[in-house]
C-alpha cells in the first residue's frame, strides 16, 4: 500500500503542478505581466507549490528531515537534472541578467539557508520570516523593473483561456497538490521504513524528483517553444522560491529541526556546489550559450550524487 500511496501522490502532484502552472500563467498574462517576471515569479511559485505542500505537511506530521531534504534535493535536481535534460533537448542561450542578478540572488538565498542551518541545526520561525521578507522585496523589485523595461508582446492572446477554465486549473491544481502531498509523504515514509532507507535519502532523491517534475515539464516545454528566458528563469526562480517561500512558510508554521546530520555534512554542500558550477559552465565552452555539453556535465554530476547516496 505504501508504494501505491507514493505513486498516487506523485501522479496527483504532477497533475496539480501542471494545472497550477497553466492557471497562474494565464492569470498573469491577463494582468499584463511580462514573460521574464512570469518565469521568475509566477511560474516559479506555481512549480514550487508541490515542494511547499510536501514540506509543510512533512513538518506538521513529524518528518522534519523530509521537509528540508525535499527542498535541498529539489534544488539539486532543478539545476543538475532538469536544466541538464532541458539543455540536451534544446540548447539554450541566456542574457547577462542571468549571471549578473538571477544566479547571485539564488546563491545568496542558498548560502543564507546554509548559515541558518549550520548555526543550530534548526530553522526557526524568525529565520523563516526573514526569508519571507526577502521574497517580498525581491518580487516587488522584479515587478517594478519589468513594468519599466519590458512590454508584454502584442502577439500573446491574453484571452486564450476563459475565466472558467482558468479558475478550474487553479482550484483543481490546489486540490490535487493537497491530497498528493498527503499520499506522497505517508507513502514515502512507509517505504523508507520497509526498505531500511532513511527519510533523508528518500526525500533528497525520490520525493525531490517527484516534486521537481513540474519544473522539468515547464522548462522543456518552454525550451521547445523557444521561450528561453522562461525556461532558465523558471529553474533559477524555482530554487529561489524553494528556499525563501517553501522553507520560509514551513518554518513559520512549524520550526524544522535537522535529525540526520548528513543533510548538513553532505547534501547541502552538493546544493551549493552545483549552484556555483553554473558559472564555469556558462563561459567554459561557448559564451552566452548553454548547450548539450553543459547539459551532459550536469547530468553526470546528478548521477554521481545519486550513486553516492545509495
Amino acid at each position: 500500500m505504501d508504494i501505491f500511496y507514493f505513486f498516487l501522490g506523485l501522479v496527483l502532484l504532477i497533475l496539480g503542478g501542471d494545472f497550477l502552472v497553466k492557471g497562474s500563467v494565464a492569470l498573469a498574462l491577463r494582468m499584463r505581466v511580462s514573460m521574464v517576471v512570469i518565469g521568475l515569479t509566477v511560474v516559479s511559485f506555481a512549480t514550487s507549490a508541490p515542494e511547499l505542500i510536501v514540506s509543510v505537511y512533512s513538518a506538521l506530521t513529524g518528518h522534519p528531515d523530509m521537509a528540508i531534504g525535499n527542498v535541498i534535493g529539489s534544488n539539486i535536481a532543478n539545476i543538475s537534472l532538469v536544466l541538464g535534460l532541458t539543455a540536451l533537448v534544446y540548447p539554450l542561450s541566456f542574457k547577462k541578467r542571468l549571471y549578473q542578478f538571477d544566479i547571485p540572488v539564488m546563491l545568496t538565498a542558498c548560502v543564507l539557508f546554509a548559515i541558518f542551518l549550520f548555526t543550530n541545526a534548526l530553522l526557526e520561525a524568525w529565520e523563516g520570516f526573514v526569508f519571507i521578507v526577502l521574497l517580498g522585496l525581491l518580487t516587488l523589485y522584479l515587478i517594478q523593473k519589468s513594468r519599466k523595461q519590458e512590454l508584454l508582446s502584442k502577439e500573446v492572446n491574453v484571452n486564450s483561456i476563459s475565466l472558467f477554465k482558468l479558475s478550474f486549473y487553479l482550484v483543481s491544481g490546489g486540490t490535487f497538490l493537497y491530497f498528493g502531498s498527503h499520499f506522497l509523504v505517508n507513502g514515502a515514509s512507509g517505504l523508507a521504513r520497509e526498505i531500511g532507507l532513511s527519510e533523508r535519502i528518500i526525500s533528497v532523491s525520490i520525493v525531490a524528483f517527484g516534486t521537481s517534475v513540474p519544473e522539468l515539464a515547464a522548462s522543456i516545454i518552454a525550451a521547445l517553444k523557444k521561450q528561453k528566458d522562461l525556461s532558465i528563469g523558471n529553474l533559477i526562480g524555482s530554487n529561489i522560491f524553494n528556499v525563501l517561500a517553501v522553507l520560509g512558510i514551513t518554518s513559520m508554521v512549524k520550526p524544522i529541526a535537522v535529525l540526520d546530520q548528513s543533510l548538513l555534512t553532505n547534501d547541502i554542500w552538493w546544493m551549493l556546489g552545483i549552484s556555483v558550477l553554473l558559472y564555469p559552465l556558462m563561459f567554459l565552452f561557448k559564451k552566452d550559450h548553454f548547450g548539450r555539453v553543459e547539459g551532459l556535465v550536469l547530468l553526470m554530476v546528478y548521477t554521481i550524487y545519486i550513486l553516492f547516496l545509495f
